[in-house]
């Protein structure tokens, strides 16, 4: 098992709806793909807020080929999405964790 993490800090003023878009329209169409079986959301509570708020989004898949080929099919244009959404406010960072117990 993979788990596929994107690290975002949201500006604060943004972040409810932010989070709502992620819930109702990102987050739906990359399960969509068929590449990943569930997700998670996550907040981080351990830091300062001031400069936004960080959420950590996990998707679960069953393989490594999976993920290369969600990076390779789909991840442009989702990724293009986000920015074309939230311009430079949204600051993330992506990371692949194999699951090892």
């Amino acid at each position: 098992m993979y788990i596929y993490n994107v690290t975002s800090l949201v500006p604060p003023e943004v972040h409810t709806q932010w989070l709502d878009w992620m819930r109702t329209e990102h987050i739906p169409r990359v399960i969509s793909t068929g590449l990943f079986s569930h997700h998670r959301i996550l907040r981080l509570r351990d830091s300062d807020e001031s400069d936004g708020v960080t959420f950590a989004v996990q998707y679960f898949c069953s393989s490594r080929d999976a993920y290369d080929l969600y990076l390779s099919k789909h991840a442009p244009s989702l990724r293009r999405e986000v920015r074309e959404k939230w311009s430079d406010g949204v600051v993330s960072f992506r990371t692949l964790m194999e699951v090892i117990n």
